[in-house]
């Protein structure tokens, strides 16, 4: 960032403030009123370093989101955030408000999706790590997987000879199917992991000291995802292959 265009403005990379930059009026700390805005002044505020997407919009750490109620946070905060309505402002302001912005798009990307916020959940309570995907082969569908790995390698095997095309056609078709049958059980997780928040969702709603409890929830959304992952990546190979 820009450095600050009035003597006394704070230079934005320090630690987060426990005061408004601008009128120095104290600022809370409650998770569930994330304070973007200086309650007395109004000045928009830099981002806690600490925050996280949840915390961004206000919300606790739970899984079951109503996706209506987020798309109307995202749409109010977005309004209210916007570089545009700081046009007049100082750099300071318009830049916190740029910072802001961003780190807005970013949660809501991230939270609507129920498979990426799962996964954001699993990454703050410290089960994956960043940029670490996992994946399980799913030990009842092992046969059927051996059997899509098969027709995918006939398909490039026919297609890298020449074959002719109503090979071809009958192979696509094979694929297709498998395709639709791995969509059909990645559809089947998804519900699976949906179902799966209401255990997390009891223990963040009741704010629980139980580790055990959350560990096995958390090892249960864990499980779901990696069942889920290894069959997304089964269904996007077919996708490329038949589209190639």
């Amino acid at each position: 960032m820009s450095k600050p265009d009035k003597i006394g403005e704070p230079n934005p990379q320090e630690a987060f403030l426990l005061a408004c930059w601008e009128c120095k009026t104290e600022l809370g700390r409650d998770a569930a009123l994330p304070e973007h805005f200086c309650h007395e002044c109004g000045k928009v505020q830099p981002l806690p370093g600490e925050s996280d997407y949840f915390q961004f919009f206000g919300l606790t750490k739970k899984l079951g989101l109503n996706g209506e109620e987020l798309e109307k946070l995202f749409h109010q905060l977005s309004w209210k955030l916007h570089p545009d309505r700081f046009h007049n402002a100082t750099t300071f302001e318009r830049e916190l408000s740029m910072e802001r912005t961003a780190a807005l798009n970013d949660a809501y990307r991230v939270l609507r999706d129920p498979v990426k916020r799962t996964e954001y959940l699993l990454r703050l309570e410290g089960v994956r790590k960043e940029g670490e995907v996992k994946q399980q082969a799913p030990p009842d569908l092992l046969e059927e997987v051996f059997e899509l790995n098969e027709h995918l390698e006939e398909l490039r095997g026919a297609k890298q000879s020449g074959g002719d095309e109503r090979t071809l056609d009958d192979l696509r078709h094979q694929l297709e199917k498998a395709r639709e049958a791995f969509q059909q059980k990645m559809d089947g997780l998804l519900e699976e992991l949906a179902a799966a928040f209401a255990r997390w969702d009891e223990l963040a709603e009741k704010n629980s000291k139980d580790s055990a409890a959350k560990s096995v929830a958390l090892d249960g959304l864990n499980e779901i995802l990696n069942r889920h992952n290894y069959i997304r990546n089964l269904v996007e190979k077919v996708k490329d292959e038949l589209e190639s």
